[in-house]
This record gives structure tokens, C-alpha cells and sequence, in this order.
């Protein structure tokens, strides 16, 4: 008998998402019953605002939402995103060159699918979420890290992009705030990548999914606001996840010019169709209704990210940058490897996660999750008294 035909070689040399494999572990660890404190997910704590779950209900007597409707997304949705994205983003934008995605990883995925051949290279500024590099591998282009540590608030220069950019280079990934290091570039800094990637000829993918959590008087301004020429060379991706605590509901959204959106629009038609009509209706009150609760979750955001900033920092060998937005801290801990701790020699971050998970029951994601070692992800969008917990683990696990 043949043997059976192989899996795919694609598929088979994608790694599952680190920080949801952190997370589940967490969670599998908790209903053993195990005082677990978790770090890892990007996923607020809040409940979904109630007059958004109200328009879900509402949605619900209306027979037109238990139908097909329009690929790209309802037009009440695009409509809402339109005047979001100029609102935040600076952008001037028809419903037309909008299409609604099942959460803001279709909306990545797609968007590489949409600009990359064969064989490109796609800058990729590290640390990086742990999605895109799989994602550009999927549409079968070449990531191309460009790192910037701790003494850069780990933000690359034009510098570093035309070092590493080569006549291969055609997109590069902008995303500010940043996923998972909380860092929000300058207007100038944002102006002068922008120019610099209008001069090439290369198409921006730019994550604006954090846009509204941000501290300090800062503001993420839109590399499109920043060069409104490059905007027919951009694809601006974003959701109502993480402003409007509405993970589940799978709403993202792609921007971008005319003759890209039709490239996203005709693969959803095959992939995925419509997105979920309820949800779509549930997101169209979140970007058009009163924005109070919103402010709300950024402002308890911000206690804790000054908390979480205030305690890491007090533990001997953690570097902490302050983190101007999203709702994460990315310490540096090189000060912590190379050591020995509860009889374990600890040279890597990997090592040094499972150490604490072992040792103090909190769940943390390695730097080699985002890019190089040396560095963890803390999530701070959880409940206050388990921050504090987890965060006093560290400090005796490490004093």
C-alpha cells in the first residue's frame, strides 16, 4: 500500500501562537486548582460596554442579520470605521476602501496576502508580535527583523531600515503603539519612517489596534497623518478588541487603497464571507456610541501600567521602559540570566518563564515569543489585586 500523501510543508512549519500557548497552559494550570496568575493574554478584563451587548440584542429581532450580507461588511460598519479612522487616524476614507474582518489577525492575514510575492522581503521591527512573521511566511515572503533593544525604547530608526533594506524589500510593518513593548513613536520619528518608505516605493502594513490606549498626553499619530502622500502605499489594520474589551466578538478592519481592498475583499469572498452580522452590528455601536467607558478601561489601564512599571522596576537586574501605550510592560531582564535561582541555572528567557512559572505560579511570555531573548512580556490588562500578587511573586522569587 502507497503511504499517505504528506501535510502540507507550509502549515507544517508554522508555530502556534506563543502567547495563546502561555495563556491555555495558565488556564489548564487554574482549573487544577493552582493559585496561577496570568500575564500573558492581550485581553482586557473589562465586560463589553452594555449598550453595545444592547445593539448585539437588538440585532437579534432583526431576520436581515440571520442572512448573507455584503463580503467587505455592513455599510452602518464601514460607515462607523470611515469616520474612526479619519477621526483617528487623519484619513479620509470612503466605505468603499473598508473591508470587515473576523478579528484583526484575519485583517494581518490578509493584508500580507495582498502585498507580498514570492520571495519578498518584509521588514519587520523587533520586538514584534508573535503573528506577523508566520503571516509573511504564509504569503511566502521573508521576515526580516530589525531590532532595537531597551536603550531605544525599542524603537528602530530610518537607519536601521536602510541597513537592512535591499532590492528585495517591499513592505515593511509599522506598529505604534507597539505589541508587546507599549512603545508609541514621536511624531517626528513616525514623519521620518514615512518619508522614508514613501522615497523606496514600499507599501506600509501599519497596526493601529492600540491607537486609543495611550498615556501621558501622548498620541499615536498615524503614519498616514504624519505623510498623507504615502497613504496609496499603506494598509491600516485595526478592531474594536482592545479599546472596547471585545475580543470575542471577532471585529477588525482593513484600510487601504482601492486596488488593494479589492485584492482583500475578492480572497474573503472565498475564505470567509460576511463577518458574523450580530458582532458587526455590536461594533458599529462601539466606534458610533458614547465613548465614557472607552476612557474608562484607558484610564484604569494607565493606574496599572504605572503600578506594574513601579514594582518590576524595584527588582534587582530588571530595566523597565515605561510603556506610553497598549497595556504592556516589556522589561529587559539580562540582569536575571546567566544565574542561578531555586537551585536552576537560568541562561535564557524560555528558561527563566518556566522558572517562574514553576517557582511563583505566574505566567509570563519569553522575549524569544516577539524576537531575541533576554526580555519578558507582562500583560496589565487583568484585575488589580492579581497584579499586585503576581508582581510581589517576582519580587521574593528574585530577591
Amino acid at each position: 500500500m502507497t503511504d499517505r500523501a504528506p501535510l502540507s510543508r507550509k502549515l507544517s512549519a508554522i508555530a502556534e501562537s506563543a502567547t495563546l500557548k502561555v495563556d491555555a497552559k495558565a488556564k489548564a494550570l487554574k482549573a487544577e486548582g493552582k493559585p496561577v496568575i496570568s500575564y500573558a493574554a492581550g485581553e482586557p478584563d473589562f465586560a463589553t460596554p452594555q449598550f453595545v451587548v444592547d445593539a448585539a440584542a437588538e440585532a437579534l429581532n432583526d431576520p436581515a442579520n440571520f442572512r448573507y450580507t455584503p463580503g467587505a461588511g455592513l455599510l452602518p460598519l464601514r460607515e462607523a470605521i470611515a469616520a474612526k479612522t479619519l477621526r483617528d487616524s487623519g484619513l479620509d476614507v470612503s466605505p468603499s476602501r473598508i473591508v470587515v474582518t473576523n478579528g484583526g489577525k484575519q485583517a494581518v492575514y490578509q493584508a500580507f496576502q495582498a502585498v507580498v510575492n514570492p520571495g519578498d522581503e518584509v521588514l519587520l521591527p523587533a520586538p514584534y508580535w508573535t503573528t506577523y512573521p508566520e503571516a509573511i511566511r504564509l504569503a511566502d515572503g521573508v521576515p526580516v527583523e530589525v531590532f532595537a533593544g531597551a536603550d531605544q525604547d525599542y524603537k528602530v530608526t530610518v537607519e536601521q531600515l536602510e541597513a537592512a533594506r535591499t532590492d528585495r524589500t517591499t513592505v515593511l510593518v509599522f506598529v505604534s503603539p507597539s505589541n508587546p513593548t507599549g512603545s508609541v513613536y514621536t511624531p517626528e520619528e513616525t514623519e521620518a519612517i514615512g518619508r522614508w518608505a514613501l522615497e523606496y516605493g514600499i507599501w506600509v502594513l501599519t497596526d493601529e489596534i492600540y491607537q486609543n490606549l495611550v498615556y501621558e498626553g501622548a498620541r499615536a499619530v498615524s503614519i498616514v497623518e504624519a505623510v498623507p502622500e504615502l497613504a496609496e502605499q499603506t494598509l491600516l489594520l485595526n478592531g474594536v478588541a482592545k479599546t472596547y474589551a471585545m475580543t470575542g466578538w471577532r471585529v477588525g478592519w482593513l484600510v487601504g487603497p482601492s486596488d488593494a481592498v479589492k485584492l482583500v475583499a475578492n480572497l474573503q469572498s472565498h475564505l470567509t464571507s460576511n463577518v458574523n452580522n450580530v458582532a458587526q452590528r455590536a461594533a458599529a455601536a462601539a466606534l458610533s456610541g458614547p465613548q465614557t467607558e472607552a476612557e474608562a478601561f484607558r484610564a484604569a489601564f494607565d493606574r496599572r501600567r504605572r503600578l506594574i512599571v513601579d514594582e518590576l522596576a524595584k527588582i534587582d537586574g530588571v530595566t523597565v521602559p515605561n510603556p506610553l501605550g497598549a497595556f504592556y510592560a516589556y522589561p529587559d531582564v539580562h540582569g536575571l540570566l546567566g544565574r542561578e535561582w531555586k537551585g536552576r541555572r537560568v541562561e535564557t528567557t524560555l528558561e527563566l518563564a518556566d522558572l517562574i512559572l514553576d517557582e511563583a505560579e505566574v505566567a509570563v511570555v519569553p522575549g524569544e515569543a516577539f524576537g531575541p531573548s533576554g526580555y519578558l512580556r507582562l500583560s496589565y490588562a487583568l484585575a488589580d489585586d492579581q497584579l499586585v500578587e503576581g508582581i510581589h511573586r517576582l519580587q521574593e522569587l528574585f530577591a
